[in-house]
């Protein structure tokens, strides 16, 4: 991970308002939140987070931001960009310690393609999860999680189980072992292979909604933010 550090501003207008005179200004407005604080509306330099974000290291990461000499981890959560010209209208950044247990999303690499019996057969890859929801401290998020694929036939799938995570990183799903990636052998394979991968992720999707509504029963609770 680098080592990226932006310095920011506190904003004294928010709303649509404010945030538009802040990108009058050349600026990226934003949010801070999170942790025993309430929210900041804060602004940014847009080269800082451009340079940021094609550093690779910026979406889902931690970061070092400064105010007036005092130094904060966040997790960025949230980039918002112009429909058109693709530039960053809004970033939302989240308070962290560096040993806070959070849940991110990881990429998955495949290594050693070369090395499986059945790609060089012909198999082809169907990757079933692109990325990992995984419970990681927040100091040591890995880049990406790597899968083997040294010895897989067509037929062999990649577990959760099976994979090598970093010391203090688990997955944040526990109740099943689910797939990430197998080696099918023809396009009719690969269909039902892809069909029973949306079954599961519209079970999940599901299961989630279901909790999100008992959530939203015990209690709700209100933030302030910018319109954009």
């Amino acid at each position: 991970m680098a080592d990226i550090l932006l310095s920011v501003d506190v904003r004294e207008r928010t709303g649509t308002g404010g945030a538009r005179q802040t990108r009058r200004e050349g600026l990226i407005p934003g949010i801070l939140y999170g942790g025993t604080l309430g929210n900041v509306a804060i602004s940014l330099k847009e080269n800082e987070v451009r340079k940021a974000f094609n550093s690779g290291d910026f979406i889902a990461q931690t970061v070092t931001i400064e105010h007036k000499g005092e130094k904060q981890l966040v997790l960025t959560r949230d980039i918002q960009y112009h429909p058109v010209n693709d530039r960053p209208m809004h970033v939302d950044l989240y308070r962290v310690d560096a040993d806070q247990m959070i849940e991110v999303d990881v990429s998955v690499r495949f290594i050693n393609e070369e090395e499986s019996p059945g790609l060089k057969r012909g198999g082809v890859l169907n990757v079933v999860r692109h990325d990992l929801a995984l419970m990681c401290p927040a100091g040591s998020i890995p880049e990406a999680i790597e899968i083997d694929l040294t010895g897989y036939d067509i037929g062999d799938s990649a577990h959760i189980s099976s994979v090598k995570l970093p010391k203090g990183v688990t997955s944040a799903i526990t109740d099943r072992d689910f797939t990430i990636v197998t080696v099918v052998g023809s396009r009719a394979a690969i269909s039902e292979a892809e069909e029973e991968a949306m079954a599961e992720a519209a079970a999940e999707a599901l299961a989630e909604a279901g909790e999100e509504g008992e959530e939203g029963e015990e209690g709700t609770g209100t933030g302030e933010g910018d319109e954009e």
